[in-house]
């Protein structure tokens, strides 16, 4: 489809080349609609992006993120090789190659742009993964628990906590849970069929982990309204993606049985804490006489597993949940997808090589022009190649440096909006990013060069005249 947007336009135009224009160049450019050529093939982008986005709005911030970063990094690029092409510098080769930024600036400033991109693409899933990665394993304490226990019965209660003590693996705090779905919001009926987002879908269908206490756990926060011993207290994203406001009744049902209350607080959670959390808390007036088991929450040294094993037999009704493998299984899978799509990625970062290619050819026979009138004038070769290197280096580092700031901030608003991180600046990524651009403007300037250079000078000035 993207192949028939970007490419019939200019294909169809080519019924208004004049035949003269075929056989000698001088007789003019073609007449070419830029808006007709290229309009198709980004409609077609834009309706690709939102129907594999699944949602019209999250394909709207799709299709506006990248043309957003598009028309930024243009403008930066034509600003900022504007400014470099005005530098006063002594070198000749050096003066002349920032001279031909100015002379070739809309040109360079796509060709800056596309790269740019491609290469925020590229950083975003290598280095500021890792580092989003990193930040999330240093935000975990270093004696957070690694293992939840499960479906331990009030009479168990006492016996189980002698038990932990005794093989030395703490005294965890254990907090009463009950199971419940919620099936009101304000005395009306409650279904999947109200939400459009399958994770809303998804809660509203299956049974909560309810819990009741007298205070919040020293691990939440309230974020919104306050606690009080006949309310509720709701953990602030389920809130946000299910609806729910401060003073909304909900009503629970619990093995057939049913109980309500009005929301009077939102809690902020700590979930890298790993300690035991939950969606929805009540007061022990609304909760407590409902069938309840207990959950808790430990950490298991290496070299004490055996512990486990026994604490299963003695109490064989209890579930252990090893969270670290988990972790590990669950990291396992990630890494799997993203070196995926990183390798998609790197289809897109040659496509996008072939794309500045296509820029430099377009514009070989202005380069060849200008390299002959140069070497009339007694420039060499050397100084000929010299003043390209310059113009493609600046060229490069500048999409490099770009593309380093657009991952960077890309990073930092997935680390603190996303993810609830603080990820600190990358040294690596500042260093690599501007060596990505140079090295990838270097091989299409050297491509380019050659072809200029290997022209004849007398013979070029005398096609052109």
């Amino acid at each position: 489809m993207l192949l028939l947007g970007f490419a019939l336009p200019p294909l169809l135009q080519l019924k208004n080349v004049p035949a003269l224009r075929v056989i000698r160049r001088e007789a003019g450019a073609p007449k070419t609609n830029v808006w007709a050529a290229y309009g198709l093939g980004l409609a077609l982008l834009a309706a690709l992006l939102v129907w594999q986005a699944g949602d019209t709005r999250l394909g709207a911030y799709v299709v506006g993120g990248f043309a957003g970063a598009v028309l930024v990094y243009f403008l930066v690029a034509w600003l900022a090789l504007g400014a470099l092409s005005r530098l006063r510098v002594g070198n000749r080769a050096l003066r002349y190659g920032l001279a031909n930024l100015r002379r070739h600036v809309r040109g360079n400033a796509v060709q800056v742009a596309s790269l740019a991109l491609g290469l925020t693409a590229v950083l975003l899933l290598t280095f500021t993964r890792n580092d989003l990665v990193d930040a999330w394993r240093r935000a975990a304490p270093p004696d957070a628990p690694n293992r939840f226990v499960l479906g331990v019965q009030p009479d168990q209660l006492a016996a189980v906590r002698e038990f932990l003590r005794e093989k030395n693996l703490g005294a965890p705090e254990f907090y009463p849970m009950v199971r419940g779905r919620v099936v009101q919001v304000n005395r009306r009926a409650v279904s999947d069929a109200d939400y459009t987002e399958e994770r809303a879908r998804r809660l509203v269908e299956r049974e909560f982990n309810l819990s009741y206490m007298d205070a919040p756990p020293a691990h939440n926060t309230i974020a919104a309204g306050r606690w009080t011993s006949d309310g509720l207290s709701v953990e602030e994203g389920i809130a946000e993606r299910l609806g729910w406001k401060l003073g909304d009744e909900l009503v629970f049902n619990v093995g057939g049985e049913t109980f309500s209350g009005p929301i009077t607080s939102f809690r902020r959670l700590r979930w890298d804490s790993m300690k035991v959390n939950f969606f929805v808390i009540a007061p022990p007036s609304l909760l407590g006489k409902f069938p309840t088991s207990y959950i808790s929450a430990f950490r298991v040294e290496p070299g004490r597993e055996a512990a486990l094993n026994e604490l299963a037999v003695a109490f064989p009704n209890l579930t252990l949940v090893d969270i670290g493998a988990a972790l590990r299984q669950a990291q396992g899978v990630i890494d799997q997808l993203i070196a995926a799509v990183q390798f998609i990625f790197l289809f897109a970062l040659g496509a996008g090589l072939l794309v500045l290619y296509s820029a430099l050819v377009a514009t070989e026979d202005e380069r060849r022009r200008e390299a002959a009138v140069m070497r009339v004038y007694g420039a060499s070769r050397a100084q000929v190649a010299g003043n390209q290197r310059v113009e493609f280096l600046a060229m490069g580092l500048l999409a490099g440096v770009l593309a380093t700031l657009g991952a960077s901030l890309i990073g930092q608003i997935l680390a603190r909006r996303v993810f609830e991180l603080n990820l600190p600046p990358s040294a690596t990524l500042m260093i690599v990013g501007p060596l990505a651009g140079l090295a990838l403007l270097s091989l299409n300037a050297w491509l380019s060069s050659r072809k200029v250079l290997r022209a004849s000078p007398a013979l070029t000035l005398r096609e052109s005249t």
